[in-house]
């Protein structure tokens, strides 16, 4: 698979180009001149260079509700908030569910009103509440933020994006978040297996990354290895999430620059959690494991999974059973 390549332009690059590069990045980042995309977690920006950085590619794995898609919403949501000094766009790829759903899931995220409220499924929706929901969406609509509903192949994708960074081009290009949501979704060309289309797809995401100023955020699910009963087995390292677990694992993971894996313990019943034993006695405590981080410190952290209001909120470590000395947060 190959991106359409420019003769005149050299194969290769001197030593020094690169050397120079590193230092004006460097002062760039000194000055405050060139910044990360900061995230609503500070122990997510704790633990990458201060938020994610642009020619990145980020992969988000998780099993069905634990979060996935609510990562990314708030992310997108509370991006423009957080990051109000660095003109970027975002280019969303809901291939899981419609764009109103996902609109609703950002007024509940807003007015901490559950979904089934807000569609009036338990006891109808105040007209005051619903006005509320008009104000955010007048709001939210300032924000340079671009939805693709139907799934695309790997080739239809690249060539998207290249349309999409040639559109919003000025004297450089813009800066963009590229949201899939998921990447097994996307859409097969004919004779294709999953797996040879993930590998396509990781090797054009690398291409385009290092082409345009983007940072990919791709969500995918885990395969079944997480589901096999020792993997449930309380107290044992196999209750974390690995690497490995990642579907499509060996395609995504050498192009990803950094790899997070959620998981809600309670949802697979685990009320000691891993060789660490914390105690889990809540259906919100979420474990994120920072699974490779190319330029960050890989580790695992706490989070509240406020998914009533479809929120990832700050927590902290559950009690241990056994305290032990150890880098986790």
């Amino acid at each position: 698979m190959e991106l359409e390549y420019d003769s005149a332009k050299n194969l290769w690059k001197p030593l020094k180009q690169g050397y120079q590069e590193s230092l004006k990045y460097l002062q760039g980042r000194q000055q405050g001149l060139i910044t990360s995309l900061k995230t609503p977690w500070d122990k997510v920006n704790d633990a990458t260079i201060d938020g994610f950085e642009w020619h990145n590619m980020i992969v988000v794995g998780a099993r069905p509700g634990c979060g996935k898609t609510v990562f990314k919403d708030q992310l997108i949501k509370e991006s423009f908030i957080l990051n109000p000094n660095d003109e970027f766009r975002v280019l969303d790829f809901q291939l899981e569910m419609l764009a109103r759903a996902s609109a609703i899931r950002q007024y509940s995220s807003e007015l901490g009103l559950s979904y089934k409220e807000l569609c009036s499924a338990e006891g109808k929706l105040s007209k005051t509440d619903l006005q509320r929901c008009l104000q955010f969406a007048k709001s939210a609509i300032n924000n340079p933020v671009d939805i693709i509903e139907n799934p695309p192949t790997v080739f239809e994708f690249a060539n998207i994006i290249k349309r999409y960074m040639s559109e919003f081009k000025k004297k450089t290009y813009t800066k963009t978040l590229i949201t899939v949501d998921h990447s097994i979704l996307l859409k097969r060309a004919s004779g294709q297996k999953h797996m040879d289309m993930l590998y396509d797809f990781g090797e054009i995401c690398t291409k385009l990354k290092r082409l345009y100023p983007i940072t990919f955020l791709i969500l995918s699910q885990l395969n079944r290895d997480i589901n096999r009963p020792e993997r449930n087995e309380e107290g044992k390292y196999g209750n974390y999430i690995l690497d490995s677990d990642i579907f499509g694992a060996d395609a995504l993971l050498q192009h990803a620059d950094a790899v997070i894996g959620l998981d809600i313990p309670a949802k697979r019943k685990l009320r000691i959690y891993g060789p660490d034993k914390y105690i889990i006695d809540s259906e919100q405590v979420m474990a994120m494991h920072f699974l490779k981080l190319r330029n960050g410190d890989p580790r695992m952290s706490f989070f509240k999974a406020a998914f009533n209001k479809m929120r990832i909120e700050a927590g902290t470590a559950p009690a241990q059973m056994e305290i032990k000395s150890n880098n986790y947060h």
